[in-house]
């Protein structure tokens, strides 16, 4: 069946000024002169619970964006929906426990300082991705014409030709497996050594063939047919892969398969061999890309080496050493990835009460201090 549509958004139209959230029973928070007094009046006897009843709080379009967008920027519907359910609760959460104290223990002091240290190492992250993504054009250009041959596209031929034959049918493979097992100790050996010289003659066939369609191919026989021919002579009963390789950068081949890109339009490579087969290309011309179409690719290298030099300084600014004796062998636990994972809308970032489960092993746990 198909999908309900998606409800239209209607968020737009809403005035910055009309509310979008009434809380009953949550009151709205006191400026601090007037809490100041309330507490002087009421200093002569004990503090009591307070009622919320009559309490409201009302949350304008304008204040809930402030909110959302501090805790991810370009937020969603969907996100700000999540946090319109989850922030009721919090406040009225909150709220309880600043009447039971909660707020004047050592433990919320020490966790409020690691929270805010949490929250300004991602905002100085936040401005080191805004620095480093203001690269200038100038600097575009300049690394384009620096490294030319980053941007050249070459088209292929490539004949793969595998290192061994094809194995044997698995059904006649597992009659003679049953008949190894009859074998004496001695025929056993004698039959690894046979089969051990039947494989490296089949590689050394493999090995000539490949060296025979080279100097074929240098000739100007059709990669194609070269390539059927390595696949047939291989027992593959596959179909032979495509020779042509329309468009290939230098980190498009591995790089043992690098000398091809130093050969010129026409030529033929020299067989390369690796752990998979042997491969023979043909270069059959060689473009730029233009610097409008590598812009952004230049820009995204730019910018991540930007940032990584740069948090490198910060990293590079303090040095720990922990106490053995305490920690035990091995020191502490590796730092914190440079990206830490944003704040999920309606809760502060990465808080000690509500760690996020692919969190680095580094961080602090949410139990209370010891």
């Amino acid at each position: 069946p198909t999908p309900p549509a998606a409800p239209e958004d209607k968020s737009a139209s809403v005035p910055a000024n009309a509310p979008v959230l009434t809380i009953d029973g949550v009151c709205p928070p006191q400026p601090k002169a007037a809490s100041a007094a309330k507490t002087a009046a009421g200093a002569k006897t004990p503090a009591t619970k307070s009622s919320t009843a009559g309490c409201k709080t009302v949350i304008t379009k304008a204040q809930f964006e402030k909110l959302a967008n501090s805790l991810a920027p370009n937020v969603t519907p969907q996100l700000k929906k999540q946090l319109a359910g989850l922030l009721p609760r919090l406040m009225a959460m909150s709220q309880d426990a600043q009447k039971e104290g909660l707020d004047k223990t050592p433990e919320f002091t020490e966790r409020v300082k690691f929270v805010k240290m949490q929250v300004l190492s991602q905002a100085l992250q936040q401005e080191i991705q805004k620095k480093a993504a203001d690269v200038p054009d100038a600097d575009l250009q300049k690394s384009y014409k620096e490294h030319p041959e980053t941007f050249e596209q070459y088209n292929l031929d490539r004949i793969f030709v595998p290192r061994t034959k094809q194995v044997e049918p698995e059904a006649k493979a597992d009659e003679d497996k049953d008949k190894d097992e009859k074998l004496t100790e001695e025929q056993q050996k004698a039959k690894e050594a046979a089969d051990k010289a039947k494989s490296e003659e089949g590689e050394q066939a493999m090995t000539k063939l490949a060296e025979d369609l080279r100097a074929r191919a240098a000739k100007g026989e059709d990669f194609a047919k070269l390539q059927k021919e390595a696949f047939e002579a291989a027992g593959m009963k596959i179909e032979s892969p495509t020779v042509n390789l329309p468009s290939v950068r230098r980190t498009g081949l591995p790089p043992g398969h690098a000398a091809v890109f130093d050969l010129k339009q026409g030529d033929v490579s020299q067989v390369i061999s690796d752990s998979g087969g042997h491969y023979i290309y043909k270069v059959n011309s060689k473009t730029e890309l233009p610097f409008d179409q590598a812009k952004n690719e230049i820009h995204s290298k730019l910018q991540n080496d930007r940032m990584r030099d740069m948090m490198e300084k910060v990293n590079k600014s303090f040095n720990v050493t922990p106490n053995p004796d305490y920690f035990g062998p091995g020191g502490v636990g590796a730092a914190p990835p440079q990206h830490m994972p944003r704040p999920r809308p309606g809760m502060p970032p990465n808080a000690p009460t509500a760690q996020p489960q692919n969190q680095p092993p580094a961080q602090p746990p949410a139990a209370q201090p010891n």
